[in-house]
């Protein structure tokens, strides 16, 4: 059973999700602001959130940093804005994805569906080795745990999956499209910010100078390798 918690101040934004998302395999959580959210999170093992950006008393943005500090579960941001700037800071502040109203059923759906599915696989993939050393970097793909000169470095779902990738495949370059299909299994649209951002923020957790990083490099005009 899968807890998925939805938030936004607007119900019958809630409702319309709630009924997109009725499935036996899914017990469904509602919040109607950031702290409610947090509430939620705290309160119970929440396998997924829908969070809305633009809220009452404490907006997503907000809200998802101060889950940030706690917990990884995987969030999906709910937005009316279709600009770029705003979904690169959502991904800034550690969102796995984002989905932009008006809702495409469907869309919400497969989206939802999808990251559950990839979440749930980094625990379970015996095709892929239990645990990766490189240097002072240990991945442990059962408890989905990274530590980094044997201190815990906590990462959000979509973070995890590009290091363990790139840990995995040490020594081969990348480029942004590459990982991207890598990781979200599918052709991307903006994949190369979207990578960059995310590499910037795993690097801010593993490096001790992000500006000179001993473990994930940049291939000039190829794209990423990992080192160690």
């Amino acid at each position: 059973m899968n807890n998925i918690l939805i938030c936004d101040d607007d119900r019958d934004i809630v409702n319309a999700l709630k009924i997109y998302l009725t499935n036996p395999e899914y017990n469904l959580f509602e919040a109607f602001n950031g702290q409610e959210a947090i509430d939620v999170i705290e309160k119970n093992e929440i396998s997924l959130v829908l969070l809305d950006v633009m809220m009452p008393k404490m907006d997503g943005i907000e809200a998802m940093a101060r889950i940030r500090e706690f917990s990884n579960v995987p969030i999906i941001l709910l937005t009316a804005k279709s600009e770029d700037s705003d979904k690169v800071l959502g991904l800034n502040v550690g969102a796995d994805d984002y989905i932009t109203k008006p809702f495409n059923p469907a869309e919400v759906v497969a989206r939802v569906g999808a990251i559950l599915r990839r979440y749930t696989k980094l625990g379970s993939d015996v095709a892929n080795r239990d645990e990766l050393v490189i240097g002072g970097l240990e991945l442990n793909n059962n408890s989905r745990q990274v530590f980094c000169e044997g201190k815990q470095v906590f990462l959000t779902p979509k973070e995890y999956e590009i290091l363990r990738f790139l840990m995995m495949n040490r020594g081969k370059t990348y480029s942004p499209s590459e990982l991207y299909k890598a990781v979200w299994h599918e052709q991307p649209l903006s994949g190369e910010k979207t990578i960059a951002v995310h590499i910037r923020h795993i690097r801010e957790k593993i490096e001790i100078n992000p500006a000179e990083p001993r473990y994930i490099k940049v291939v000039f005009g190829q794209g990423y390798i990992l080192e160690g």
